[in-house]
C-alpha cells in the first residue's frame, strides 16, 4: 500500500508486487476497445476488414503492453503514474470511439483515421516520457528508450500518418507495415539490457487479466447476438454451448499455460528473463487475445442467426469469412497456447497443435453445416483437446 508521500511521486515496485486497483481501473477502457474491434469486423466481415481489424487490435495491444511493462517497475497507484494512466485512459477512450469508422470515415466531423493515429502516438509518447522520468539514474534504460523511440515509435508513426490520408486497401497495408516495423523494432531492442521484469508474479497476473477481459468480450458477444430477439429454446442452447467454448479456452490458458509461463519467468533473470517476457507475453499473448476476438465474431453471428427466425432458418450455415472466424479464432488461440508451451519449456503439445490445426482448417466445413451444429461441434473439439491434454504437468527445468 503506497503511503501519502509515495502517492505524490514515482515509486519503484518490489519483487512481490501484485496488480493494483489502479491497473484494474486502467483496463476498463480496453474492455470497450476490444468490443469495438469485434464491432468493426461484424459491420463488414470481409478478408480485408478482418485484416484491418487485426491491425487495429495490434495497435491497441501495444498501447496496453506499454503500460503493463511500466506498471511492473513503478507503482501504478503513485500520484504521478496514476495521473498518466488516467490521461492515457482518456486518449484510449477517444481511440475506441474512432474504431468503427477508422476505415470508413463518414462525411462531416473530425477526420477519424487521423484522430486515431494522433491519439495512438500520444499514448506511445506518454509511455516513453514516464519511463524516462522513472529511471533518472539508469543510463542503460534511457539508452534503450532512445533506441525504442528511433526504431519502434517514430518510423511506424510516419507510416500511420501516411495511411490516414488514404482509404481501403492502401490504408490497411500502410498501417500493417507500421505494425510490422513497430514489432520488429521492439524485437531488436526488447531483449537488451535496460528493460527488466521487477515482479514476475505481477507480470503474469497482469496478462492473465487481459486474457479474461478478452474472454469476457466473447461472452458479451453472445448477449449482443440475441439482443432484441425472442427468447427460444435454440437461443438458450446456443448461448449455453457458446459459454462452454469460452470456458474451455479459459481452462486451456489458466489450467495449462499461465502457471508454466510464470514459473519459467521466475526462474530466469537478466536479459534472458526480459527476452522471455517479450516473446511469451508481449508477442504470443496477442494471438491469444486475437483468437478470442475472432471467436467472439463467429459466436455473435451464430446467435444472431439462431435468434432471428424471421430471416434465418436453423439449417442455415455461416457464410463468408465468418464461417472461418468461428473455428479459426479457436484455432489461433490453441496454436498460440502451444507456442507458449514450446517457448516455455520446449514441450510440444500434440493436442493443442492438432486441435489448432483442425480448427484453422474447419472453415470450409462450417460453411456447409447449420450454424448451431458448427458451434456444438466446436465445443466438442475444445472439450476433446482438454481431455487429451490432461491435467497440468509441472514444467521441466528451464534451459537458459
Amino acid at each position: 500500500m503506497a503511503t501519502s508521500g509515495e502517492r505524490a511521486r514515482i515509486v519503484p515496485t518490489e519483487d512481490g508486487h501484485r496488480v493494483t486497483p489502479a491497473e484494474l481501473f486502467f483496463d476498463l477502457v480496453f474492455v470497450y476497445a476490444i468490443t469495438q474491434v469485434t464491432a468493426l469486423m461484424a459491420a463488414d466481415p470481409t478478408p480485408l476488414r478482418l485484416l484491418g481489424a487485426g491491425v487495429v487490435l495490434a495497435l491497441l495491444w501495444w498501447c496496453w503492453c506499454c503500460f503493463a511493462w511500466l506498471g511492473n517497475v513503478v507503482r501504478a497507484d503513485s500520484g504521478a503514474v496514476f495521473g498518466v494512466l488516467v490521461a492515457v485512459m482518456a486518449v484510449v477512450m477517444v481511440v475506441s470511439l474512432t474504431v468503427p469508422e477508422v476505415y470508413t470515415d463518414a462525411a462531416g466531423g473530425l477526420p477519424v483515421p487521423l484522430v486515431f493515429v494522433l491519439c495512438y502516438g500520444a499514448v506511445r509518447v506518454l509511455h516513453l516520457v514516464t519511463y524516462w522520468m522513472s529511471a533518472p539514474a539508469d543510463p542503460v534504460l534511457r539508452a534503450t528508450l532512445r533506441r525504442t523511440a528511433l526504431l519502434s515509435v517514430a518510423p511506424p508513426f510516419v507510416l500511420l500518418l501516411a495511411g490516414s490520408a488514404f482509404s481501403g486497401r492502401t490504408q490497411v497495408l500502410l498501417w500493417l507495415g507500421a505494425v510490422a516495423v513497430d514489432y520488429f523494432g521492439i524485437y531488436l531492442v526488447g531483449g537488451s539490457s535496460g528493460w527488466r521484469v521487477a515482479s514476475p508474479g505481477h507480470f503474469s497476473e497482469r496478462h492473465g487479466l487481459i486474457v479474461i477481459i478478452a474472454l469476457g468480450e466473447s461472452i458479451v458477444a453472445i448477449g449482443v447476438g440475441v439482443s432484441g430477439f425472442t427468447l427460444t429454446w435454440p437461443v438458450l442452447g446456443a448461448a449455453a454451448v457458446g459459454l462452454l467454448v469460452v470456458a474451455g479456452l479459459w481452462r486451456v490458458y489458466f489450467g495449462r499455460v499461465s502457471a508454466a509461463a510464470e514459473h519459467r519467468l521466475e526462474a530466469l533473470d537478466g536479459d534472458d528473463q526480459t527476452r522471455f517476457a517479450r516473446d511469451v507475453y508481449t508477442f504470443l499473448h496477442l494471438p491469444l487475445v486475437g483468437g478470442v476476438v475472432l471467436t467472439a465474431l463467429g459466436m455473435k453471428k451464430v446467435l444472431k442467426q439462431v435468434a432471428d427466425t424471421g430471416h434465418y432458418d436453423l439449417s442455415e450455415p455461416l457464410h463468408g469469412v465468418v464461417a472461418w472466424a468461428l473455428p479459426g479464432g479457436v484455432g489461433v488461440f490453441l496454436a498460440a497456447a502451444a507456442a507458449i508451451l514450446l517457448r516455455t519449456a520446449g514441450q510440444r503439445s500434440v493436442p493443442l497443435i492438432a486441435g489448432g490445426a483442425l480448427c484453422l482448417c474447419a472453415g470450409a466445413v462450417v460453411a456447409v453445416v447449420p450454424a448451431l451444429v458448427a458451434l456444438v461441434t466446436l465445443a466438442g473439439v475444445v472439450a476433446g483437446v482438454l481431455a487429451l491434454e490432461g491435467r497440468p504437468t509441472t514444467p521441466s527445468p528451464p534451459h537458459r
